[in-house]
Protein backbone atom coordinates (compact mmCIF):
# COMPACT_ATOMS: atom_id res chain seq x y z
CA UNK A 1 0.00 0.00 0.00
CA UNK A 2 1.31 3.78 -1.07
CA UNK A 3 1.34 5.81 1.91
CA UNK A 4 1.51 9.62 2.24
CA UNK A 5 1.26 12.41 5.19
CA UNK A 6 -2.13 14.95 5.52
CA UNK A 7 0.01 17.70 6.40
CA UNK A 8 -2.72 20.04 7.92
CA UNK A 9 -6.17 18.42 9.92
CA UNK A 10 -8.24 20.24 12.38
CA UNK A 11 -8.97 16.33 14.01
CA UNK A 12 -9.36 17.74 17.50
CA UNK A 13 -12.71 19.64 16.25
CA UNK A 14 -15.65 19.22 17.82
CA UNK A 15 -16.92 17.43 14.60
CA UNK A 16 -15.07 14.60 15.25
CA UNK A 17 -16.08 13.86 18.68
CA UNK A 18 -18.16 10.99 18.28
CA UNK A 19 -16.51 8.89 15.85
CA UNK A 20 -12.31 10.08 15.72
CA UNK A 21 -11.05 6.78 16.08
CA UNK A 22 -12.56 5.39 13.44
CA UNK A 23 -11.74 8.40 11.38
CA UNK A 24 -7.94 7.86 12.43
CA UNK A 25 -8.97 4.14 11.15
CA UNK A 26 -10.37 5.08 7.99
CA UNK A 27 -7.25 6.92 7.51
CA UNK A 28 -4.53 4.41 8.65
CA UNK A 29 -6.62 2.41 5.92
CA UNK A 30 -6.25 4.65 3.33
CA UNK A 31 -2.42 4.73 3.37
CA UNK A 32 -2.45 7.79 5.53
CA UNK A 33 1.00 7.54 7.47
CA UNK A 34 0.59 10.54 9.58
CA UNK A 35 -1.20 13.54 10.26
CA UNK A 36 -0.54 16.99 11.23
CA UNK A 37 -2.92 18.96 13.37
CA UNK A 38 -2.82 23.18 13.75
CA UNK A 39 -3.98 24.73 16.32
CA UNK A 40 -6.20 27.71 15.88
CA UNK A 41 -6.16 29.36 19.03
CA UNK A 42 -5.22 29.17 22.88
CA UNK A 43 -7.64 26.35 23.90
CA UNK A 44 -7.34 24.50 20.47
CA UNK A 45 -3.32 24.63 21.22
CA UNK A 46 -4.83 22.58 24.16
CA UNK A 47 -7.18 19.58 22.29
CA UNK A 48 -4.25 19.74 19.52
CA UNK A 49 -1.90 18.41 22.57
CA UNK A 50 -4.52 16.15 23.94
CA UNK A 51 -5.62 14.50 20.76
CA UNK A 52 -2.23 14.23 19.20
CA UNK A 53 -0.97 12.50 22.83
CA UNK A 54 -4.00 9.65 22.12
CA UNK A 55 -2.11 8.95 18.67
CA UNK A 56 1.51 8.94 19.63
CA UNK A 57 3.67 8.74 16.25
CA UNK A 58 0.73 9.26 14.13
CA UNK A 59 -0.51 12.91 14.97
CA UNK A 60 1.48 15.91 15.03
CA UNK A 61 0.90 19.18 17.21
CA UNK A 62 1.54 22.64 15.44
CA UNK A 63 0.41 25.70 17.93
CA UNK A 64 -0.24 29.03 17.07
CA UNK A 65 -2.91 32.44 16.61
CA UNK A 66 -4.93 31.59 13.03
CA UNK A 67 -5.56 35.25 11.72
CA UNK A 68 -9.70 34.92 12.07
CA UNK A 69 -8.85 35.09 15.70
CA UNK A 70 -7.24 37.78 15.98
CA UNK A 71 -8.97 40.53 18.22
CA UNK A 72 -8.33 42.87 20.08
CA UNK A 73 -6.30 41.29 22.47
CA UNK A 74 -4.47 39.54 20.64
CA UNK A 75 -1.10 39.77 22.92
CA UNK A 76 -2.61 38.29 25.67
CA UNK A 77 -3.68 35.51 23.48
CA UNK A 78 0.16 35.25 21.88
CA UNK A 79 1.21 35.40 25.45
CA UNK A 80 -0.67 32.24 26.73
CA UNK A 81 0.57 30.44 23.15
CA UNK A 82 3.85 31.10 24.38
CA UNK A 83 3.46 29.70 27.95
CA UNK A 84 2.22 26.58 26.22
CA UNK A 85 5.65 26.29 23.78
CA UNK A 86 7.20 26.52 26.61
CA UNK A 87 5.64 24.15 29.39
CA UNK A 88 7.16 20.93 29.74
CA UNK A 89 4.20 18.95 28.48
CA UNK A 90 5.17 20.48 25.16
CA UNK A 91 8.41 19.15 25.03
CA UNK A 92 9.21 22.19 23.86
CA UNK A 93 12.70 22.80 25.27
CA UNK A 94 14.86 23.07 22.19
CA UNK A 95 14.47 23.86 18.37
CA UNK A 96 13.93 21.07 16.35
CA UNK A 97 16.71 19.76 14.64
CA UNK A 98 16.26 16.90 12.14
CA UNK A 99 14.07 14.63 14.04
CA UNK A 100 14.12 11.07 12.36
CA UNK A 101 11.40 9.76 14.95
CA UNK A 102 9.75 12.50 16.42
CA UNK A 103 7.72 12.27 19.30
CA UNK A 104 3.81 13.31 19.43
CA UNK A 105 4.13 15.50 21.74
CA UNK A 106 6.94 17.55 19.80
CA UNK A 107 5.63 21.10 18.52
CA UNK A 108 6.95 20.82 14.55
CA UNK A 109 5.35 23.75 13.23
CA UNK A 110 3.73 27.48 13.92
CA UNK A 111 0.25 27.38 12.78
CA UNK A 112 -1.94 27.77 11.57
CA UNK A 113 -0.93 31.48 11.50
CA UNK A 114 -1.27 33.97 8.75
CA UNK A 115 -3.30 37.00 7.10
CA UNK A 116 -7.29 36.42 6.24
CA UNK A 117 -8.65 40.06 4.95
CA UNK A 118 -11.72 38.36 3.09
CA UNK A 119 -14.48 38.89 5.56
CA UNK A 120 -13.12 41.92 7.29
CA UNK A 121 -10.10 44.53 7.76
CA UNK A 122 -11.85 45.30 11.05
CA UNK A 123 -8.13 43.82 13.06
CA UNK A 124 -5.94 44.24 10.11
CA UNK A 125 -3.28 45.95 12.15
CA UNK A 126 -3.44 43.51 15.02
CA UNK A 127 -3.30 40.33 12.63
CA UNK A 128 -0.16 42.30 10.61
CA UNK A 129 1.37 42.87 14.00
CA UNK A 130 0.57 38.72 15.26
CA UNK A 131 1.67 37.34 12.06
CA UNK A 132 4.79 38.86 12.74
CA UNK A 133 5.25 38.38 15.91
CA UNK A 134 4.69 34.46 14.91
CA UNK A 135 7.30 34.71 12.54
CA UNK A 136 9.71 36.01 15.02
CA UNK A 137 8.97 32.88 16.61
CA UNK A 138 9.45 30.32 13.72
CA UNK A 139 13.07 32.22 13.50
CA UNK A 140 13.80 31.49 17.11
CA UNK A 141 12.84 28.07 17.54
CA UNK A 142 13.67 26.99 13.69
CA UNK A 143 10.01 25.66 13.54
CA UNK A 144 8.17 26.09 10.39
CA UNK A 145 5.59 28.25 9.58
CA UNK A 146 2.15 26.86 8.28
CA UNK A 147 0.64 29.96 6.93
CA UNK A 148 -2.90 30.59 5.85
CA UNK A 149 -3.79 34.01 3.53
CA UNK A 150 -7.05 35.20 2.41
CA UNK A 151 -7.00 38.29 0.20
CA UNK A 152 -3.71 39.57 1.63
CA UNK A 153 -0.76 37.82 -0.33
CA UNK A 154 1.01 41.13 -0.97
CA UNK A 155 0.82 41.95 3.40
CA UNK A 156 1.98 38.58 3.72
CA UNK A 157 4.96 38.78 1.33
CA UNK A 158 6.08 42.16 2.67
CA UNK A 159 6.58 40.80 6.18
CA UNK A 160 8.09 37.45 5.02
CA UNK A 161 10.57 39.38 2.88
CA UNK A 162 11.72 40.72 6.08
CA UNK A 163 12.98 37.25 7.21
CA UNK A 164 13.32 35.93 4.24
CA UNK A 165 17.10 34.94 4.77
CA UNK A 166 16.33 33.74 8.41
CA UNK A 167 13.04 31.67 8.17
CA UNK A 168 13.40 27.65 8.50
CA UNK A 169 10.76 27.23 5.78
CA UNK A 170 7.40 25.97 5.83
CA UNK A 171 3.64 26.10 3.91
CA UNK A 172 1.45 27.88 2.52
CA UNK A 173 -1.67 26.51 3.42
CA UNK A 174 -4.47 25.99 0.52
CA UNK A 175 -3.18 27.32 -2.45
CA UNK A 176 -5.80 28.25 -4.90
CA UNK A 177 -3.97 31.19 -6.52
CA UNK A 178 -2.61 31.51 -9.93
CA UNK A 179 0.70 30.97 -11.62
CA UNK A 180 2.40 34.77 -10.56
CA UNK A 181 1.10 33.59 -6.82
CA UNK A 182 2.54 30.47 -6.49
CA UNK A 183 6.11 32.12 -7.79
CA UNK A 184 5.84 34.64 -5.68
CA UNK A 185 5.16 32.61 -2.78
CA UNK A 186 7.89 29.84 -3.54
CA UNK A 187 10.56 32.18 -4.20
CA UNK A 188 11.30 31.75 -0.22
CA UNK A 189 12.92 28.76 0.17
CA UNK A 190 11.98 25.93 2.51
CA UNK A 191 8.38 26.92 1.94
CA UNK A 192 6.25 25.02 -0.57
CA UNK A 193 2.24 24.54 -1.50
CA UNK A 194 -0.31 22.61 0.53
CA UNK A 195 -2.79 21.53 -1.54
CA UNK A 196 -6.07 20.05 -1.05
CA UNK A 197 -9.73 19.42 -2.28
CA UNK A 198 -9.92 22.08 -4.57
CA UNK A 199 -7.60 20.81 -6.97
CA UNK A 200 -10.28 18.29 -7.47
CA UNK A 201 -13.39 20.53 -8.01
CA UNK A 202 -15.04 20.54 -11.55
CA UNK A 203 -14.09 23.96 -12.15
CA UNK A 204 -10.81 24.12 -10.48
CA UNK A 205 -7.97 25.78 -12.45
CA UNK A 206 -5.61 24.67 -10.18
CA UNK A 207 -3.96 21.14 -11.23
CA UNK A 208 -3.45 23.45 -14.09
CA UNK A 209 -1.74 26.29 -12.87
CA UNK A 210 0.35 23.82 -11.11
CA UNK A 211 1.81 21.95 -14.20
CA UNK A 212 1.18 24.98 -16.95
CA UNK A 213 1.96 24.20 -20.30
CA UNK A 214 4.53 21.02 -19.78
CA UNK A 215 4.26 18.30 -17.26
CA UNK A 216 7.98 17.81 -18.26
CA UNK A 217 8.87 21.40 -16.81
CA UNK A 218 5.35 22.45 -14.52
CA UNK A 219 5.32 25.82 -12.73
CA UNK A 220 5.44 24.37 -9.51
CA UNK A 221 7.62 21.32 -9.72
CA UNK A 222 6.36 18.38 -7.45
CA UNK A 223 8.98 18.69 -4.91
CA UNK A 224 7.02 21.54 -4.35
CA UNK A 225 3.86 20.84 -2.50
CA UNK A 226 2.63 18.54 0.05
CA UNK A 227 -0.92 17.08 0.21
CA UNK A 228 -3.48 18.23 3.01
CA UNK A 229 -7.31 17.79 3.89
CA UNK A 230 -8.06 20.84 5.71
CA UNK A 231 -10.85 18.51 7.55
CA UNK A 232 -13.30 18.20 8.47
CA UNK A 233 -13.76 21.52 5.40
CA UNK A 234 -13.24 21.38 1.87
CA UNK A 235 -14.17 17.62 0.84
CA UNK A 236 -12.58 16.85 -2.49
CA UNK A 237 -14.83 15.40 -5.00
CA UNK A 238 -16.49 12.89 -4.69
CA UNK A 239 -16.70 13.93 -1.23
CA UNK A 240 -17.86 17.30 -1.40
CA UNK A 241 -20.70 18.44 0.89
CA UNK A 242 -19.39 15.64 3.35
CA UNK A 243 -17.77 16.35 6.32
CA UNK A 244 -14.12 16.18 4.78
CA UNK A 245 -11.33 13.23 6.51
CA UNK A 246 -7.96 12.30 6.33
CA UNK A 247 -8.80 9.24 4.22
CA UNK A 248 -9.91 11.34 1.51
CA UNK A 249 -6.71 12.65 0.91
CA UNK A 250 -6.13 10.22 -1.66
CA UNK A 251 -8.24 12.03 -3.76
CA UNK A 252 -6.17 14.79 -4.15
CA UNK A 253 -2.94 12.39 -4.99
CA UNK A 254 -4.80 10.80 -7.40
CA UNK A 255 -5.98 14.49 -9.17
CA UNK A 256 -1.76 14.93 -8.81
CA UNK A 257 -0.87 12.37 -10.71
CA UNK A 258 -2.97 12.92 -13.54
CA UNK A 259 -1.93 16.41 -13.56
CA UNK A 260 1.59 15.53 -13.30
CA UNK A 261 1.65 12.86 -15.69
CA UNK A 262 3.16 10.68 -13.14
CA UNK A 263 2.22 7.37 -10.69
CA UNK A 264 0.13 7.49 -7.62
CA UNK A 265 3.29 6.07 -5.80
CA UNK A 266 5.97 8.80 -7.21
CA UNK A 267 3.36 11.19 -5.87
CA UNK A 268 2.84 9.63 -2.33
CA UNK A 269 6.63 9.48 -2.41
CA UNK A 270 7.33 12.98 -3.35
CA UNK A 271 5.03 15.05 -1.48
CA UNK A 272 5.93 12.24 2.15
CA UNK A 273 9.85 13.29 1.11
CA UNK A 274 8.59 16.90 1.26
CA UNK A 275 6.60 17.02 4.48
CA UNK A 276 9.53 14.98 6.27
CA UNK A 277 12.08 17.47 4.83
CA UNK A 278 9.71 20.94 5.86
CA UNK A 279 8.85 19.64 9.30
CA UNK A 280 11.83 17.69 10.60
CA UNK A 281 14.84 18.30 9.12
Amino acid sequence: MIQFIDTHCHLDGEEFAEDREQVVARAKEAGVSAIFLPAIDVKSCQTVLDTCRQYPGYCYPMLGLHPEEVRANWQEQLAEIKNIFLSPDSCLLSPVSCLLTPDSSQIIAIGEVGLDFYWSREFEQEQLLAFEEQVHWSVETRLPLMIHCRKAQNELVSILKRYAHDLPGGVFHCFTGNEIEARELLQFDGFVLGIGGVSTFKKSNLPTTLVGGDSTSPTVPLDRIVLETDAPYMAPVPHRGQRNEPAFVIEVLRKLAEAYGVSEEEVARITTDTAKRVFFC
